[in-house]
């Protein structure tokens, strides 16, 4: 079965190289549009690569919206999320397996600025208690996700972006 005509194919917005956010993976980059035969109906897929976790997503283009596949944020969204992280931090006294639903729900929302109320929340500078491990591990999920995302923006390396959101957390 022929593909169809590319006048027919709707323009997905996402284009071969761009940067994207997947709200439960993060960033990643499109390696293409293109339209698959799948059980008989041909769909159009962005076909989005995240080298982190050494995966490859097929996204309908139709559903590309719904599932919050989005570009990446706007300089001023990251400024806000940064400014976030400066702020204080807001912990709530429920219980932690109800703030861990919380926190992991914002981390999958894939906002910048949820993610870094997050960070900004669960941080601890030296002269706090530690954290538990599941503390750790949802502020470096959190961490991991702000930082790709700060260095696709500003086309740094993640190493630099680290750096960046550290300087920005002790001084708050």
């Amino acid at each position: 079965m022929p593909a169809p005509v590319k006048a027919k194919d709707k323009d997905s917005g996402f284009k071969k190289g761009d940067f994207v956010v997947y709200p439960t993976h993060g960033v990643g980059k499109v390696l293409g549009v293109e339209n698959q035969e799948i059980s008989g109906h041909t769909l159009q897929v962005i076909i989005i690569s995240f080298d982190k976790d050494r995966m490859t997503l097929r996204v309908p283009v139709a559903k590309a919206r719904n599932s919050g596949l989005r570009k990446l944020s706007s300089r001023k969204v990251m400024e806000t999320a940064l400014a976030t992280l400066k702020g204080r931090s807001r912990v709530k006294r429920a219980m932690w397996s109800r703030r861990a639903q919380e926190y992991e729900a914002k981390i999958n929302s894939g906002d910048p600025v949820s993610i870094a109320e997050v960070v900004r929340d669960l941080h601890r500078n030296a002269d706090q208690p530690d954290q538990s491990y599941s503390e750790r591990q949802i502020y470096q999920a959190a961490l991991d996700r702000l930082v790709r995302e700060l260095a696709a923006i500003d086309g740094i390396d993640e190493t630099q972006a680290t750096q960046r959101l550290h300087q920005v957390l002790k001084a708050a």
